[in-house]
């Protein structure tokens, strides 16, 4: 059977994690590294600055009091004598579309597993409700990632909407929309009088075009984006390059 390492970024504890390792665990090796705690929006981000703690759970979990990166890499690196063949993160509580995916810690938990040469996939639910749904999105995928072949440096940004299984009206390729600048941050005072602040909600779509995510989860598709990590913009390094020969 199949070896997958399973993580997130909603903790250890998380429902949607539990929801992903039933609907696998009779079809492969499972192996769940995950944070103590919630780290959402933890991004890619390693925890350098300390040794970390990885405590075998009772249910045959094991928690990482660090990031979902750390996780990951605790999870493939090291730990165990066998290297997972796939790498699963989720199923996040809550959509990772457009814009999201800078920020997400489940993005971020697969796009260490791809750094480190694995197959990876990030697993979210548009909501909190119909977990097994989205479960049910990740086993057909996963039964099938033998037959994947991405291109290197390559991950599967899986997004489902949150309805019964039935109401799902398939499966689309997309691309990521984005969303408008980010509002003011939300003042607020604390119990001693100091003004503390909350990040605001995510600002309105600028681009939920036909082919995005944000279309496809709208209309009641699964959206499937293939996600790089080179973040170069490439048509604009002729324009940088004139730039700098214009004062050279």
């Amino acid at each position: 059977m199949r070896r997958l390492l399973l993580s997130n970024d909603d903790g250890v504890h998380a429902p949607g994690l539990r929801a992903l390792h039933d609907a696998l665990a009779a079809h492969a090796n499972l192996r769940v590294v995950a944070p103590d705690r919630d780290r959402s929006g933890a991004s890619n981000s390693l925890t350098l600055s300390r040794p970390l703690s990885l405590t075998a759970l009772d249910n045959g979990f094991y928690s990482v009091d660090g990031t979902p990166a750390d996780c990951v890499y605790l999870g493939v690196n090291g730990v165990w004598n066998e290297k997972p063949d796939l790498v699963v993160s989720g199923i996040n509580h809550g959509s990772n579309l457009g814009d999201d995916v800078l920020y997400s810690g489940t993005v971020a938990a697969a796009m260490e597993g791809r750094n480190l040469g694995m197959t990876a996939i990030a697993m979210s639910l548009c909501g909190e409700r119909h977990f097994e749904t989205a479960a049910k999105v990740a086993a057909s995928l996963i039964g099938a990632a033998e037959q994947l072949s991405l291109p290197p440096r390559t991950l599967l940004n899986v997004n489902v909407p949150d309805v019964p299984w039935e109401e799902i009206k398939g499966v689309k390729v997309t691309r990521l929309g984005y969303r408008g600048p980010a509002e003011k941050p939300v003042p607020l005072k604390d119990p001693r009088g100091r003004t503390r602040y909350w990040i605001a909600p995510v600002a309105a779509n600028a681009d939920d075009g036909e082919d995005t995510d944000f279309a496809a989860i709208e209309a009641g598709y699964v959206s499937i984006t293939p996600l790089q990590t080179d973040l170069t913009r490439h048509p604009a390094r002729r324009d940088v390059q004139d730039w700098l020969d214009a004062f050279a």
